[in-house]
């Protein structure tokens, strides 16, 4: 052929009938037509034979065809529609990397194919959100949501993080890979603790960089800490408030769990908690907490149905926290250092030695042993 097609090219290549001229045929024609040099003539030509041959009744030539325009940007939409939604051998390519289908075309695919083709369209270079929470609503199976989540070129939104965890939670070929993403709202970092498994463990820990009590914790299953230490790390205040909704809806907002976020200097978490499970306003809670004289932060444990022996500790915890804002972020071992100094200063004689020990191990954990 010569450089560029025309009308002799076109007749040459066509009057062959045979599978393997036609499907050479669309290689060829397809290959000069993602180059991008052909005349407005010639690209008229090209998408001509482009109509005709999504039509032949040979799979090799619409496959041929298909193989050699994922690529391209400037085929007709039609036609990419039209691959798009043939058989696997034809489709795959065009589902996997054309750039010419929308989000609206690949949605109505996801819907109505088989997780083969489901699978394509999770393993795109780029995956909306959107596309992306519709594959995880209408996946068939996991194979497709675990493609998905590996993909970090897709865009993950908390509710569609939700949708897998629902879905596949406890599947380990969708839970590590979730675990192991680039980001993760400290909300599926909590749920992905408490479905851990030690693979899962493993990603979670290194990929975020946890501390060596927080390793220690997963490894030993102790989940209550290590969501406290979760917590800690986290570094989205704002959603401190629908982390406490959702330990609280699953029962996991214990009277230890608070205690130790706030050893840990989670003070706003400690109040949104104390708020949630005494079910007042938090304004009334602040107020209640940090009321100077005894009566505000007793009433509102109380409520909470926590133990009040171990009042003593939590409010100096709660002026230790006051005191050292920066530091719990910046240098946690030198706060949890000055924290057992203060409380053991400071409440010597109105703690009895178990609750010390209780709190000692709260704090410190495996370091204490």
């Amino acid at each position: 052929m010569s450089e560029n097609l025309n009308s002799s090219d076109v007749a040459r290549l066509l009057s062959e009938p045979t599978m393997e001229n036609r499907a050479e045929a669309a290689q060829k024609v397809s290959a000069q037509f993602t180059v991008g040099n052909l005349s407005d003539e010639e690209r008229k030509i090209a998408e001509d034979i482009f109509n005709i041959m999504v039509k032949d009744a040979e799979i090799r030539v619409r496959e041929a065809l298909s193989e050699s325009l994922k690529n391209s940007d400037n085929i007709p939409h039609d036609i990419a529609v039209a691959l798009a939604n043939d058989v696997k051998e034809v489709s795959i390519p065009m589902l996997e990397f054309s750039e010419v289908l929308t989000d609206e075309d690949l949605t109505e695919i996801i819907k109505s194919q088989d997780a083969d083709t489901q699978q394509a369209i999770a393993s795109r270079a780029t995956v909306s959100a959107t596309l992306a929470d519709q594959i995880v609503e209408n996946s068939i199976d996991s194979d497709v949501v675990a493609t998905l989540v590996k993909n970090e070129g897709a865009a993950l939104e908390e509710a569609t993080m939700d949708k897998v965890l629902d879905k596949y939670g406890e599947d380990e070929t969708v839970n590590v890979p979730l675990a192991n993403r680039a980001q993760l709202p400290i909300k599926v970092a909590e749920r992905l603790v408490n479905l851990v498994s030690e693979q899962v463990r493993d990603h979670l820990v290194t990929h975020h960089e946890m501390s060596p009590n927080t390793v220690m914790d997963l490894f030993l299953n102790a989940r209550e800490r290590a969501t406290a230490n979760l917590i800690h790390d986290g570094d989205d205040e704002l959603d401190f408030a629908g982390l406490v909704d959702q330990l609280y809806e699953n029962g996991r907002l214990t009277e230890t769990l608070v205690f130790r976020a706030l050893c840990l200097g989670d003070v706003i978490f400690f109040e949104l908690a104390l708020a949630k499970c005494a079910d007042v306003p938090i304004g009334n809670a602040y107020r209640l907490i940090h009321d100077r004289g005894d009566l505000g932060l007793k009433a509102v444990y109380e409520k909470c149905g926590f133990s009040s022996d171990l009042l003593p500790v939590v409010k100096v915890a709660i002026d230790v926290a006051k005191e050292m804002t920066s530091s719990a972020a910046e240098d946690p071992l030198r706060y949890k250092s000055r924290m057992v100094e203060r409380i053991l200063t400071r409440c010597e004689k109105t703690v009895d030695a178990e609750s010390f020990e209780y709190f000692i191990t709260q704090i410190v954990g495996s370091e204490a042993a």
